[in-house]
């Protein structure tokens, strides 16, 4: 009887372990594990990395939260500290171009409302923070990147050659599968643009900032983000001057996160593990530029 039972059982656990489906979780891994390359794309928290200078009622720190991208609005500058946005392909659409600037109406009634007409004559553009073209998908994504609270006075060359540039190759990013969180901001007082050297425009309620910076986490379609992040991640960290002179190859002005960290104060990715940042951090990015 045992002789007979044996090859019985044998032959069942062989016939049950060929008909699991190969969607199964595998030995050892969660269903709920997240990171896939594969994953679908979504629209994630804008501060998922953190809120770099802990903003929050300071009328030179203040905190306005948009569902398209969130800052730190300066109300003495007439300009964001930075800017933090969340960009998947899940943003993008085929929602054309606004072109409604126009003043920012929900800050507090005590801020000068800076309007479009605050650049005209100034010789800088009217340069985004949260690109345009990152949100594309409604017309009320696209529209919101018009408010002038998400502008500086940007030299046209850095504008529409170097930051354009980088622009457009975050897009390419996202088209590969990646999603991205950016945040940009400036700082300093100075810039030259069509006009010459200046350090305030719109009678001085708006300040021309010196230098204008940018930081990328790269990372895979997934969720989970901040914890996903290692010390193999890709990290891109650009600082340019507020220019006319100014290459048109964005590459050429990376640098560390750290260095940004140093002139500004700013805690920039404070949601990633304190290892991780270390190591992240202190690297100069020598990836792709195209």
């Amino acid at each position: 009887m045992k002789k007979f039972y044996r090859p019985l059982v044998l032959a069942l656990l062989v016939g049950f372990s060929v008909s699991c489906s190969t969607e199964d979780v595998e030995p050892n891994q969660s269903p709920s594990v997240t990171g896939t390359e594969d994953a679908t794309a979504t629209k994630d928290s804008h501060l998922t990395m953190g809120n770099p200078s802990s903003a929050g009622t300071s009328y030179s720190n203040y905190l306005v939260s948009k569902s398209q991208y969130v800052m730190s609005y300066n109300s003495y500058r007439g300009t964001p500290n930075w800017v933090s946005w969340h960009l998947s392909s899940a943003w993008v659409g085929s929602t054309p171009r606004q072109d409604d600037f126009r003043a920012d109406t929900s800050l507090p009634a005590a801020f000068y409302k800076v309007t479009s007409s605050d650049y005209t004559g100034s010789g800088f553009d009217r340069g985004h923070n949260c690109p345009s073209a990152d949100r594309t998908l409604t017309v009320t994504d696209n529209s919101a990147t018009f408010l002038m609270s998400n502008m500086i006075p940007q030299a046209g060359p850095n504008n529409q050659q170097t930051w354009a540039g980088l622009e457009n190759y975050c897009r390419t990013l996202i088209n590969a599968g990646n999603e991205l969180y950016i945040i940009m901001g400036s700082y300093g007082v100075g810039g030259t643009g069509s006009a010459g050297y200046k350090e305030t425009i719109a009678g001085g309620k708006v300040t021309v900032p010196n230098r204008i910076w940018k930081v990328i986490v790269v990372l895979p379609n997934g969720t989970g983000d901040a914890a996903r992040v290692t010390t193999s991640t890709r990290v891109i960290a650009v600082n340019t001057p507020n220019t006319t002179s100014i290459s048109s190859t964005w590459g050429s002005y990376r640098t560390t996160v750290d260095a940004i960290e140093a002139a500004t104060g700013y805690n920039i990715l404070s949601n990633v593990s304190s290892t991780v940042q270390a190591t992240i951090e202190s690297r100069v990015d020598s990836g792709p530029t195209q």
